[in-house]
């Protein structure tokens, strides 16, 4: 599998491309602020051609771009039904201080064609199985997408769920860390050691790597441990 990912916008989210190669279809995840520039030259770059944009949740620091990246190649983008209204109205979505620094006001539009994802879906998308976990905690309609099954293959691209040494954060609207707990535990803490996880913040890690040193992890069962936390 083709991997290309880079961080844009003010709050560096990371945004990915999957494909089986170069100079084939591919699936676009997270185009956030800043995107459509980087996001075009990567495309010539590799000479790949997007079906599809995927959405790990709702935040404007993942979304922003959506509609104009995904009108712009006329691909549909795909979204949890519980973070779908944060695409035409990102507010609902930040702190009050970040209302505040808007001015109440900041508007985004759906693309032309929005599709829901539902948890345990396998995506059949450019010749790529994906499969959805609903993951919430960081927001209602958070989600993570796995690829792969064989040792060496495996991969989760996990948003703002998990991070490289720390999770997602809970204290903004639709957050919740009771949520966040049991998903870190039914659904990250159950993959393999050697699954490489793509976060939507900061540096590529794995499972194993944050098994035995991330401390939202390593209390689990167990509630996880107190920490800094990450994302919008």
């Amino acid at each position: 599998m083709l991997v290309v990912g880079f961080p844009a916008g003010a709050f560096q989210a990371n945004c990915y491309l999957l494909a089986e190669a170069e100079g084939e279809a591919c699936v676009i995840v997270d185009p956030g602020q800043d995107v459509v520039e980087p996001l075009t030259e990567a495309l010539r770059k590799h000479r790949l051609s997007p079906v599809a944009v995927l959405l790990t949740h709702g935040h404007f620091d993942h979304t922003f771009s959506v509609a104009p990246v995904c009108d712009g190649n006329d691909v549909p983008a795909w979204i949890h039904p519980d973070d779908r209204e944060l695409l035409a109205d990102p507010l609902k979505g930040m702190s009050t201080e970040a209302t505040s620094f808007f001015g109440g006001r900041f508007e985004m539009r759906e693309p032309a064609e929005v599709r829901e994802l539902h948890d345990g879906a396998d995506l059949e998308l450019a010749g790529l199985r994906l499969t959805v976990d609903h993951t919430p905690g960081h927001t209602e309609g958070s989600v993570c997408f796995r690829s792969g099954t064989e040792e060496g293959g495996r991969l989760m691209i996990s948003g703002d769920t998990l991070f490289a040494g720390s999770i997602g954060r809970t204290d903004l609207p639709g957050g919740d860390m009771r949520k966040m707990t049991e998903s870190l535990r039914r659904k990250v803490m159950t993959l393999e050691d050697d699954t490489v996880v793509l976060p939507g913040h900061g540096p590529t890690t794995t499972i194993g790597r944050e098994r035995a040193s991330n401390p939202f992890l390593t209390g689990l069962p167990d509630a996880p441990a107190s920490g800094p936390t990450r994302g919008l």
